[in-house]
C-alpha cells in the first residue's frame, strides 16, 4: 500500500464522515488513514475462549458466550425501568440488562436466533446477569476478521458522547484494514528483519490491532517499537553526522598563554580525571573543522565552572570572544564572582549582563564586546537581545539548558557568522535512556567524580517524633563552627495538608535556638529580591547559623562551612529535587549531612524516594530512579526538552529495544551514510516519508 493512501484525510473512510472526523481531529488528533492506523491499542480483552453459562463465576471479569434471546419484559424501577433478556444455551439461563436506549434495543434485538455477547458478569441471587453486553449474530460474528482479542482504544467523554465507542473505532480500523487489503510497505531491511527476527510490518500491524493470540501480539508490539526508535535514532544520528560535516566550525589551533597561564599559575587544585578525560574531548571537538555541539553533565559541586573556564581561555588564545549563559540572575551572578575569583589577577576582561544591569553599564558592555576588548560575557537570558553583538564569539555556554526554548538557544547561533561552539553544561543527571534520546544528537562527556577532599554527604531519614535528637545534632554542629540549612517545601498555611509550614517551621526553630546564643535568616519567594538577598548575604557570611527556607536556595548558594540540610516534609519533594537541595552542602572540606524529615504516613512512591536518597550520593542512580517513577514527560518538562511523541514505545520500559535500535542505526550508517544502497531501499523509502511527516522529529537539541 503506497505511503501516499494513507494520506488520505480520514473523512473519507468508509462510515466517518465530516462530522464524526471532525470530532476525531480534535479529540485524538487523527487526520488521515495513517493517524488512524497508528492509533495503537491500550490493552486488549481475551476473547479466545467461548464460555458455558454453567461455566459462569461471579468474578467480574469479561466473557463471551453463545446463546439465544428467549424472552424480553421491561421491569419498572425506582428510578425509569430496565430492559431484560432472557438469554439460554444448552447448560443454562442468565439474564440480559439495559437501563437506556430501550426502544432501539427492542427494535433491534431477534429472537431465537444464535448471538455471540460479551461482557462484564455479575450475579444477584442466583443468576447471573450482563449489562449492556455487545452482542453481534453468531453468523456475522463467523463472518467478520477473526478478533481473538479485543482491542481497546485511548477514548474520551466527548467521543462516547458522539456515539464513537470502542466498537466503532475497532470497526473503523477494520474499515481501513479492508480498504488497504492489509498490505503496508515494508520500512525495514531484509537483513534487520532476518537478525532480529522480526515479523514483517502488514503483520505486525495486523497483529497490533487484532491479535490472534498472545505471542503474534507480543511479536507485533517488538516489532513496532523496534521500528519507532529506530527511526528516531537515524533522524538524531544522521543529523549529528551532517552537522559534522556541512557545519564548519572555527578550529581553535592554538593553546596559548591564557590557558597554560591559568592551568600553571592559577588552578585551585588538582583536575580530577574525569575532569582531564572531559577536557581532552572537548580539545579534541574545537581542534577539527567541525562545530562543537557537547553536552556536559556533571553532579552538583562535580567542578564543571572550572571546564567552562578552561574552554573559554581556549577561545581566548585563538582570538575569540566566549559567552556563558545561566537562566537565572542568582545563577549569573554566582557564576561571574566564581570566574573572577578563579581568574585572580589574569589579565581577562570580563563581564555580567542581565535584566538588571544598568543602561550605562550596558552601553559599557556593547562598546566592549564589539571592539573585542571585553573576553568573556556571563549572563541570563539578556544576552539573546539584538542588540548585544559580539566582535567575534567563537564559544556559547549555557548551563542549565533544559530551561531554555528552542528559539532562544537557536538566537546564539547567529551571533556570529559562522556559529560559535556550543557547550550545553547540566546539573541535573540525566539518565543514558533519555540522554540518548532527547540529546542522541549531542556527543556527551560526564563527569563522574568529585573534585579531591570533598567527602560523600551522610543522609539519613528521620520521622517528625525524632525531632528532639535532631535538634540537639544541629546545635553540636554549630558548637563546631558549621551552618545549618532547613528547607520547608510551602510559604503559606494549606488547610488542606497539614503540613508544618515555613512561619512555623521558623517558630519553632527560634525557640529551640533563642538568641543572641543563635542568629537565624529566612528566605523565600515572596520576599523583596533586596531583602532575600541582604539575608543570604549574612548567612553566606557567616552572620547567622542557621538558613530557614524554601526551594529557592536549590540553585545559587554555595556555602562551604554550611555541613547540614535538613529537608522538613522531605516525602513532598521528587527525587532530583531533594538530590540539589542535598548539594548545597557537602562543599567544605568537613563531613556533610543530609536529614531527611517525614510524617509516618508514605505513600510507596514517596519510601522509594527516600530510600534511594539515603542509599546513594550518585546523581545518574538517582535520575535512573526518578525516570521509572515520574516518566520521561515529567522528568525534563516536555514543553521545553521537545519530548518524544512516541506512539507505541516507551523510552523508559523500553531501554532494551531503545539500545539495540541505537546500535543498528549506527551500524547502518557508517556502511551506507546516505542509504543509497539496494537493500536500504525500504528504509530511506519510510525515512523519507517520516521526514515529511515532521510528526516524529518534533524538536532540536
Amino acid at each position: 500500500m503506497n505511503a501516499n493512501f494513507l494520506q488520505t484525510p480520514i473523512t473519507y473512510l468508509k462510515s466517518v464522515g465530516p462530522n464524526r472526523a471532525e470530532t476525531l481531529n480534535k479529540e485524538l488528533g487523527i487526520f488521515t488513514y495513517r493517524d488512524l492506523l497508528q492509533l495503537f491499542p491500550n490493552r486488549y480483552l481475551d476473547k479466545t475462549q467461548y464460555y458455558k453459562i454453567n461455566q459462569l463465576q461471579p468474578s467480574g471479569a469479561d466473557l463471551q458466550i453463545v446463546g439465544k434471546i428467549v424472552h424480553i419484559k421491561t421491569v419498572e424501577q425506582k428510578r425509569g425501568k430496565r430492559l431484560v433478556a432472557t438469554f439460554v444455551d444448552d447448560t443454562g439461563q442468565m439474564e440480559l440488562v439495559w437501563f437506556r436506549g430501550h426502544k432501539w434495543i427492542r427494535e433491534n434485538l431477534k429472537l431465537n436466533e444464535p448471538y455471540v455477547v460479551f461482557g462484564r458478569i455479575s450475579r444477584y441471587g442466583s443468576t447471573f446477569s450482563m449489562a449492556h453486553p455487545e452482542m453481534e449474530l453468531l453468523t456475522a460474528h463467523q463472518k467478520g476478521l477473526k478478533i481473538a482479542m479485543q482491542p481497546i482504544y485511548p477514548s474520551t467523554e466527548k467521543l462516547s458522547a458522539k456515539g464513537i465507542t470502542n466498537r466503532v473505532m475497532s470497526q473503523m480500523v477494520q474499515q481501513l484494514f479492508l480498504e488497504c487489503k492489509g498490505q503496508f510497505n515494508e520500512s525495514l531491511s531484509t537483513q534487520i528483519l532476518d537478525e532480529l527476527k522480526l515479523i514483517s510490518k502488514s503483520e505486525a500491524l495486523l497483529n497490533i490491532h487484532f491479535p490472534k493470540n498472545q505471542d503474534l501480539l507480543a511479536k507485533a508490539q517488538f516489532r513496532l517499537k523496534f521500528e519507532e526508535l529506530f527511526f528516531v535514532q537515524l533522524q538524531l544520528i544522521s543529523k549529528k553526522l551532517l552537522r559534522k560535516q556541512k557545519i564548519k566550525g572555527m578550529p581553535f589551533s592554538e593553546v596559548g598563554s591564557y590557558f597554560n597561564t591559568f592551568f600553571k599559575e592559577h588552578l585551585p587544585f588538582e583536575l580530577t580525571n574525569a575532569q582531564k578525560r572531559v577536557i581532552k574531548q572537548i580539545r579534541n571537538d574545537l581542534g577539527s573543522n567541525a562545530q562543537m555541539n557537547r553536552l556536559l553533565q556533571g553532579d552538583v559541586g562535580s567542578g564543571k565552572t572550572i571546564v567552562a573556564l578552561l574552554c573559554m581561555l581556549l577561545a581566548m588564545d585563538n582570538e575569540f570572544q566566549a559567552c556563558l549563559m545561566a537562566p537565572t540572575e542568582i545563577l549569573a551572578q554566582q557564576h561571574f564572582n566564581g570566574l573572577k575569583d578563579l581568574l585572580g589577577q589574569m589579565d581577562v576582561k570580563i563581564d555580567l549582563l542581565t535584566g538588571s544591569t544598568k543602561k550605562s553599564a550596558r552601553k559599557t558592555i556593547h562598546e566592549g564586546l564589539q571592539s573585542g576588548e571585553l573576553h568573556i560575557l556571563v549572563g541570563t537570558h539578556a544576552i539573546l537581545e539584538d542588540t548585544v553583538q559580539f566582535k567575534n564569539l567563537g564559544l556559547a555556554i549555557i548551563d542549565e539548558q533544559h530551561r531554555f526554548g528552542v528559539a532562544q538557544r537557536s538566537k546564539l547561533w547567529h551571533k556570529n557568522e559562522i556559529p560559535p561552539h556550543i557547550l550545553v553544561m547540566t546539573a541535573t543527571p540525566i539518565p543514558r535512556t533519555l540522554a540518548m534520546s532527547l540529546y542522541g544528537d549531542l556527543d556527551i562527556s560526564v563527569i563522574d567524580e568529585l573534585p579531591p577532599g570533598r567527602r560523600p554527604i551522610k543522609t539519613v531519614h528521620r520521622f517528625d517524633s525524632n525531632r528532639l535528637k535532631v535538634f540537639q545534632f544541629i546545635k553540636d554542629e554549630i558548637k563546631k563552627g558549621r551552618q545549618v540549612y532547613v528547607v520547608y517545601p510551602l510559604i503559606a498555611e494549606s488547610e488542606a495538608l497539614d503540613y508544618k509550614d515555613l512561619m512555623d517551621g521558623y517558630e519553632s526553630i527560634a525557640r529551640d535556638f533563642p538568641l543572641p546564643g543563635y542568629q537565624i535568616s529566612i528566605v523565600h519567594g515572596k520576599m523583596k529580591p533586596a531583602d532575600k538577598e541582604y539575608e543570604m548575604e549574612r548567612f553566606v557570611k557567616g552572620e547567622t547559623q542557621i538558613m530557614v527556607a524554601t526551594t529557592v536556595i536549590e540553585v545559587g548558594v554555595n556555602v562551604p562551612n554550611a555541613s547540614v540540610m535538613i529537608i522538613e516534609s522531605a516525602e513532598r519533594f521528587g527525587l532530583s529535587q531533594l538530590h540539589q537541595l542535598r548539594g548545597r552542602v557537602g562543599r567544605g572540606a568537613e563531613q556533610s549531612f543530609c536529614i531527611l524529615m517525614t510524617g509516618h504516613k508514605l505513600s510507596e512512591d514517596s519510601k522509594t524516594r527516600l530510600e534511594t536518597m539515603v542509599r546513594t550520593n550518585d546523581g545518574f542512580e538517582i535520575a535512573e530512579v526518578d525516570l521509572k517513577l515520574r516518566g520521561p514527560g515529567d522528568l525534563m518538562g516536555t514543553q521545553q526538552s521537545g519530548m518524544l511523541n512516541l506512539k507505541i514505545a516507551d523510552i523508559v520500559k523500553d531501554n532494551q529495544i531503545l539500545q539495540t535500535a541505537r546500535f543498528y542505526a549506527m551500524n547502518l550508517l557508517k556502511k551506507d551514510p546516505a542509504l543509497q544502497k539496494e537493500e536500504n531501499r525500504s528504509i530511506l523509502q519510510a525515512y523519507q516519508n517520516l521526514s515529511q511527516d515532521k510528526t516524529i522529529w518534533n524538536y532540536i537539541s
